[in-house]
């Protein structure tokens, strides 16, 4: 199995896409965004060219009104992996959401369900207080989390209360993981930090061009849940205070890129320290000869495998 990830707009549909072609590949989906069907234009998703030129698989295949959980997505990509390889071709997993890769590679922790009444409770809590809670209750797992993380603070305090255990001990119990089990061929894009903002920017620019707007109008009138994955998408809410006439053209545009920017950075300081030492890490920008390049080398390292 191929695995190409990276942040955002570094150039990882491009080069699954040019090594599907080569190596007789099908190119499955990473990417938390790229699964809901109501965001192919604000989530970057391979047009119906792209899609006509390699088979892709998980893309646009979850309504927006659900929530498409990792362990939920692992399933459905270990189905996908094993399809392609009882068809004699080559999966690439193309994405750059590291905790559905971990997922699928690792496996997931068994918590149990957690108690509503104390998801109430924590999810009501303003961010100081949870993180204050979470340093007297689990200081383990405070140690590792940023104060100011909302939704993983919430995660971790309404674990170790609902459960009694730390975040940290349920994830040293994961299971299900295929990361042993299959030939595994990485790639990890991260290239210059200055030429991906500008790609950011650009790419931004692009969707509008594109219909970005009609597309969040769209899912607005569906009056969706606001908490819901589609609906915290990046974009969603910049392009939605324009509709609603609370910011001007020029504002959206400047939230937008600066929130895209500000996701890149995050995956680019996930993807450089979190994954194995070992796994290749291209840092030059991409260009049609350079992603050639790189695909031929993974074709090759395919066949000989």
């Amino acid at each position: 199995m191929a695995l190409i990830a990276g942040p955002t707009a570094s150039g990882k549909s491009a080069l699954a896409l040019a090594l599907a072609e080569r190596a007789d590949g099908v190119i499955i989906n990473a990417d938390a965004s790229q699964v809901y069907r109501d965001l192919r234009v604000l989530s970057a998703r391979p047009s119906p060219d792209d899609e006509q030129r390699a088979p892709h698989r998980l893309f646009g295949h979850i309504d927006g009104k659900d929530a498409c959980t990792a362990a939920r997505w692992a399933a459905e990509a270990k189905a996908e992996l094993a399809a392609a390889a009882a068809a004699g071709r080559l999966p690439i997993l193309a994405g750059g959401t590291g905790l559905y890769i971990r997922t699928l590679l690792d496996g997931i922790a068994p918590i149990p369900e957690i108690d509503p009444a104390i998801r109430a409770t924590v999810r009501a809590m303003p961010v100081d207080e949870a993180h204050a809670a979470l340093v007297r209750e689990d200081p383990r797992s405070a140690a590792r989390l940023s104060p100011s993380d909302t939704t993983r603070v919430a995660r971790a305090l309404e674990i170790m209360r609902s459960t009694g255990r730390s975040v940290a001990e349920w994830s040293e119990a994961r299971q299900g993981g295929i990361g042993d089990e299959i030939r595994l061929l990485p790639i990890l894009l991260l290239p210059p930090r200055g030429w991906l903002r500008d790609r950011c920017d650009l790419r931004f620019a692009a969707m509008l061009e594109q219909g970005a707007i009609d597309e969040v109008q769209a899912l607005l009138s569906r009056d969706l849940d606001p908490g819901l994955p589609v609906m915290r998408a990046i974009g969603v809410r910049e392009i939605a205070d324009f509709l609603a006439g609370n910011i001007d053209r020029d504002a959206m545009m400047s939230r937008a890129t600066a929130a895209t920017r500000q996701y890149a950075k995050r995956q680019y300081t996930w993807f450089r320290h979190q994954p194995p030492g070992h796994w290749p890490r291209i840092e030059a920008q991409l260009d049609d000869e350079r992603i050639a390049e790189i695909a031929i080398k993974l074709r090759s390292d395919a066949l000989t495998g």
